[in-house]
């Protein structure tokens, strides 16, 4: 039997609010760190030139932190992986920078890495694996996607948002109720004591497999405005059951159809949204009624992490895709970059 060669990759995730490292060796993790940023809790909202600041501080301790988890020394890599984009340009410069300079230094290639195409791959990390090919919803504050995934890089998007992310919708409606950032994982606290059928709200269907969550936002706006100043402190948890519930029928509704008109069977779930308490269980529901076969990635890989993105650079790395230190990050990319 041949003896499989090591194989062992340091990777970066700097896309947005969190600093994140992992090692991964021969496809299997070993370690993941993640330093999320708490200084935005005061905005509302991402601030990036504080969120670029806060990189630099923390990217090198991460890094360092990452590797004595897995026992690794840096001289001991064979690659480095990296977030190129999307994401917001000034954090995403500095995993670039750094990553360029780590992998210069010790003469070993460079990944860029896809940021959303990680977050798809995030369900290769632990068994059971998903098959090609399959549907994969993919869901976080920037990206609301179907997606037809044909293999590790060859991926189609059948439909996407037309203008807010499903995440973006969760936080802007937690603001509106006057929660502190993030509030999506607010929404789903409160929404557990919550009746999911005490408030109606509208959803919006717009044709084929895209999506629309502008709509609901504005709608939920103007429900908070024309009640009391007391009205949702006082029915918090049946306000986010609710509207929790609303816009995750609409994320699921369009599953269904995607997964009726594609003929498949396989489904997977990705993104920061896909740690939802009320997405996971409402796709189990599903899953048994349909009999699909269904995969969510654990909740540590599901928001922005680098675990996701050594897996995606691992693959990377055996097709040969390497990058040269002229690589350049984009807040805005195409699904191939």
């Amino acid at each position: 039997m041949q003896a499989i060669e090591p194989l062992t990759i340091l990777a970066i995730e700097s896309s947005c609010d969190e600093t994140a490292a992992a090692v991964m060796h021969n496809g299997m993790l070993k370690s993941n760190v993640i330093v999320s940023q708490l200084i935005h809790q005061g905005y509302g909202g991402v601030v990036p030139e504080l969120a670029s600041r806060e990189h630099q501080i923390h990217i090198t301790p991460v890094v360092s932190a990452a590797l004595e988890e897995a026992q690794v020394k840096k001289e001991a890599l064979h690659a480095i992986g990296f977030t190129q984009g999307p994401g917001l340009l000034g954090p995403l410069l500095i995993g670039n920078c750094f990553a360029k300079s780590l992998a210069f230094a010790l003469n070993i290639p460079l990944i860029g890495v896809h940021h959303i195409q990680a977050h798809v791959l995030a369900n290769f990390i632990d068994e059971p694996k998903p098959t090609f090919p399959f549907l994969c919803l993919t869901v976080s504050g920037g990206h609301t996607q179907m997606v037809w995934v044909k293999d590790y890089f060859d991926m189609e998007v059948l439909g996407q948002t037309q203008d807010d992310a499903v995440g973006e919708a969760f936080d802007k409606i937690a603001k509106l109720m006057g929660l502190s950032y993030p509030g999506g994982c607010l929404i789903d606290h409160y929404a557990q004591t919550g009746n999911a059928h005490a408030f109606s709200f509208p959803p919006t269907h717009i044709p084929a497999l895209d999506f629309s969550f502008s709509g609901i936002k504005a709608a939920f706006s103007r429900f908070v405005q024309s009640k009391p100043s007391s009205f949702v402190a006082e029915n918090l948890p049946d306000i986010c059951a609710s509207i929790q519930a609303t816009l995750v029928d609409m994320l699921c509704s369009k599953l269904i159809k995607a997964a009726k008109t594609t003929n498949m069977h396989r489904i997977a779930l990705a993104g920061g949204v896909a740690a939802n308490s009320y997405l996971r269980k409402q796709l189990a529901v599903l899953a048994n009624q349909y009999g699909w076969e269904l995969f969510i990635p654990a909740m540590a890989y599901c928001t922005d992490n680098a675990a996701m993105v050594a897996m995606a650079a691992y693959y990377k790395y055996h097709k040969g895709d390497f990058a040269d230190l002229s690589i350049r990050s984009f807040p805005r990319m195409g699904f191939y970059p």
